[in-house]
């Protein structure tokens, strides 16, 4: 979505004018009339939404400053820029010392406005992902820093809140880029070691013959090569949290020497004479489902009972399609903002193409075809042309499903052609006065939408609040008969 702008002045022809021209740039707005206002909607939960603030500094009641310094100890990382008649030194400083991140003199230029917004939201997502890794760093990471509109991904937060209360080993499942090491890391930060070391360690890309050395350390002199000693992995996370990611990767030996390090709560380094207590917080992870592993003999049953203690699955991106508008906003300002490209939004027709599509890579491609479209992209607003990967693998699915359609359906023309019907309207009755059944009544509703619509499929979708796949698949149980769907 656009970023959200508060503009914030008494005069209404000044505040309209401000409004066209921002408007105009691309970006939304709210008007407020007053000091008073701005403040009641910047502390409700409305205001969560603004991204950054236009103010007047000379308003009668509330002045300009006096908004500044009641919003910044509130949303102390929100841009604002201060309008005013008055462009006196006296002015500029004391508003620059207030936090104010830009001062301009009425009457305010197009390409000045533009500038000043584009430089403070810049800042702005950089001071939020900066302040976003310095948690991640420092072990730090909060729930509330998860992307979570979903009814699956906010259950599984809910589990994971639930866990980080006590020193329990979790067992986080979920398919490959679903977000385990930062589920894992938020888990960490809303437990009593947040700030901790939190060390992570992919067992598959180690090789073999390094994993025991990595994990428990060595001292010098311990084989070819221990030219100095070296701390484990296990060592490393000591008060902190261990994070295991693909556990199920780990060669049967070292998963016998792993137990024993959980069970004793000690490390054995290659080389060393005695044990080293260590006292840690493991999570593990995995995208392979250890029981069959361990039905396999590839992964020992013991050592699985240790590690899911508590089982937490992490669901694929395909089923929480409510988060990729949010996670495609947030990829957008955050890669802008690294690279300095002027993107600030997506068509909604290319975001119905996002969320429809399945992404097997999961949240992890979606950052990446977020990446390759803001770098590529020539315009502030991404289209459907800046994912040209996923239009044609959206073709590709489109075309499939319309060839998997019953044998009475027809490819003979553009657009759907429902079955002939004379109603013009719907009831919600039978002809006995009894109820209908719901299945009966959303088939005539997709018939009345596609005759509506002229068979504009992409129209007929988004009016009735679906997915285009969905209602593909729909029209073939309804058996209407199709002309072209491609």
């Amino acid at each position: 979505m656009p970023h959200h702008v508060l503009i914030v002045d008494d005069d209404p022809a000044q505040r309209r004018l401000l409004q066209s021209v921002i408007t105009a740039q691309g970006y939304s707005a709210t008007l407020a009339q007053d000091g008073k206002a701005a403040i009641e909607l910047l502390t409700s939960s409305k205001g969560r939404s603004i991204d950054a603030v236009l103010l007047d500094l000379v308003m009668p009641g509330k002045s300009g400053m006096d908004v500044i310094a009641e919003l910044k100890p509130e949303r102390p990382d929100l841009p604002v820029i201060v309008l005013t008649a008055n462009g006196s030194v006296t002015a500029v400083v004391q508003a620059m010392q207030a936090g104010a991140v830009d001062f301009i003199v009425k009457p305010a230029s197009r390409e000045r406005l533009q500038v000043s917004l584009k430089n403070a939201l810049k800042l702005n997502q950089l001071v939020v992902e900066n302040s976003r890794l310095k948690r991640k760093a420092t072990g730090a990471l909060q729930f509330d820093d998860l992307i979570a509109e979903s009814l699956p991904m906010r259950q599984s937060i809910h589990q994971a809140k639930k866990a980080a209360q006590s020193n329990i080993p979790i067992l986080i499942d979920g398919e490959s880029g679903v977000g385990k090491e930062v589920m894992a890391r938020a888990i960490q930060g809303g437990s009593d070691r947040s700030g901790k070391p939190f060390v992570a360690v992919n067992c598959g890309a180690i090789p073999e013959n390094l994993v025991e050395s990595i994990l428990f350390g060595h001292e010098k002199g311990a084989f070819t090569g221990a030219t100095d000693k070296r701390l484990g992995k296990f060592q490393e996370a000591d008060g902190g949290t261990l994070f295991l990611d693909e556990v199920g990767e780990l060669p049967l030996d070292m998963q016998v020497k792993l137990l024993r390090a959980i069970q004793e709560g000690e490390v054995d380094p290659v080389g060393g004479k005695r044990p080293v207590k260590v006292d840690i917080r493991l999570i593990s992870a995995t995208n392979r489902d250890l029981e069959d592993l361990v039905a396999a003999g590839k992964f020992r049953e013991d050592l699985f009972y240790r590690l899911n203690v508590f089982q937490l699955s992490v669901p694929s991106l395909r089923e929480r399609p409510e988060d990729i508008p949010a996670l495609v906003d947030y990829f957008i300002r955050k890669v802008a903002a690294e690279e300095g490209r002027d993107v600030r939004a997506i068509e909604p027709s290319a975001q119905d193409v996002l969320v429809e599509y399945e992404w097997p890579g999961n949240v992890r491609q979606l950052e990446n075809v977020i990446y390759r479209a803001v770098v590529l992209s020539d315009g502030p607003i991404l289209t459907l042309q800046d994912f040209p990967q996923v239009e044609r693998l959206m073709g590709q699915m489109v075309k499939e499903e319309a060839f998997e359609t019953p044998a009475s359906t027809s490819l003979d023309g553009e657009g759907l052609h429902p079955r002939p019907t004379h109603a013009v309207g719907f009831s919600p009755f039978n002809s006995e006065g009894q109820m209908r059944t719901l299945s009966d009544m959303e088939g005539e509703m997709i018939e009345m939408a596609i005759r509506k619509y002229n068979g504009r499929m992409s129209e007929v979708a988004r009016r009735l609040g679906i997915g285009r796949s969905t209602l593909y698949r729909k029209v073939r149980e309804f058996g209407l008969e199709v002309r072209d769907i491609a």
